[in-house]
């Protein structure tokens, strides 16, 4: 007779699924991280997450009707109590695949000439 895995062993964790809805400019830029690899975006959440793990964000854009399917990994944690205010949530790297550029082409062609602010963001 088989045994079971002991609890927690020899099973591999869903991926957490978020949406995040971004409905204007300023918002999108805070939330761009130009700085990693692939780029990637900040979600905010209260949910403890660690570093590396996988995320499911199906993320809007604005104005435009497309929802952004993302397979990403956490790469960046802000956690709760931070300082200068910043807000709470994750930072989720973007996949270096076809729907990763999409998503990161789409976010700089919004953006525009705002990348080259020195504005604050969620992250830096």
């Amino acid at each position: 007779m088989a045994e079971l895995p002991a609890s927690g062993s020899a099973s591999v964790a869903r991926p957490s699924v978020l949406s995040l809805a971004i409905k204007e400019k300023s918002a999108l830029y805070a939330a761009y991280m130009p700085f990693l690899k692939n780029a990637g975006i900040f979600v905010p959440t209260s949910k403890a997450y660690r570093m590396g793990d996988e995320i499911y964000l199906i993320l809007s854009l604005m104005d435009d009707a497309n929802k952004y399917p993302i397979a990403g990994k956490v790469a960046w944690i802000t956690p709760a109590g931070a300082n200068n205010n910043k807000a709470q949530g994750i930072g989720v790297h973007l996949p270096d695949d076809e729907s990763g550029q999409r998503v990161r082409a789409r976010i700089e062609e919004l953006l525009g000439a705002a990348l080259g602010s020195s504005r604050a963001t969620h992250t830096l």
